[in-house]
């Protein structure tokens, strides 16, 4: 959903090829919907250690900063240069930055743990909101994900099919939420609050158990705008 002017637009650089390729990014990067804000002193901090420490690394197991930073070592050194900047947040140990074999067993180790994601979505049968399918294109030509590159991309991917096959077929997600966005227009809601209850219905009963919540959405302060039904209340629904 572009919320950014040309003006606005004008401003930005594009991030693939401005920001330093981090396992984790540098600095706020805009989704089409706000400005960012400029990069922090402390985030300029995360930035020379990631780079130095990838250096260091990379050169140890003979590999360009790139290729390592595509590893699970590669991540444990983000990390690690993220608690060095902000503090120990996160459980992760030199050996395993270090030691890509330590750093490839904990991954296999955890590879069954429990993943919900909380903010999914796709669109109506009738939808005309063909400005998602650029947007998935976008991410296969920067190699975001690899597997939608050299992909023709088409409405269709973007529909209940799809989205039950990536999200609980091809990815690790456990259980999922189908979030929304509502519209001035009716016929351009995401998905109305009806939609979004038959497609949890559906998901759960192919399951057999809760594998999939629902937002409700309510407009209070437009009129007409849940697609002529009721909707279900505020948050996610069983």
């Amino acid at each position: 959903m572009r919320q950014l002017s040309k003006v606005d637009l004008a401003r930005l650089d594009p991030a693939e090829s401005t920001l330093f390729p981090s396992p984790i990014p540098v600095q706020s990067v805009s989704s089409d919907e706000f400005l960012p804000t400029p990069q922090s002193e402390k985030q300029r901090e995360f930035e020379a250690r990631v780079k130095d420490i990838g250096d260091q690394l990379a050169r140890r197991h003979n590999m360009t900063r790139r290729r390592f930073f595509k590893t699970a070592a590669g991540m444990a050194a983000a990390f690690l240069a993220m608690n060095d900047t902000y503090g120990p947040l996160f459980g992760v140990s030199t050996a395993e930055a270090a030691e890509p074999e330590r750093a490839n067993e904990r991954a296999a180790r955890l590879s069954g743990q429990f993943i919900m994601d909380m903010h999914t979505h796709f669109l109506r049968d009738d939808t005309r909101l063909e400005g998602f399918v650029r947007a998935r294109e976008a991410v296969g030509k920067a190699g975001w994900n690899p597997l939608l590159r050299g992909k023709e991309q088409t409405i269709e991917d973007l529909k209940f099919a799809n989205y039950l096959k990536e999200i609980y077929l091809d990815s690790d997600t456990k259980v999922a939420c189908i979030s929304g966005s509502p519209s001035e227009e009716p016929r351009d809601w995401f998905l109305t609050n009806e939609m979004k209850a038959d497609a949890r219905a559906t998901v759960n009963a192919i399951a057999g158990t809760k594998r999939l919540y629902s937002h409700g959405i309510i407009t209070t302060r437009l009129s007409g705008l849940d697609g002529g039904h009721r909707p279900h209340g505020v948050g996610a629904q069983a």
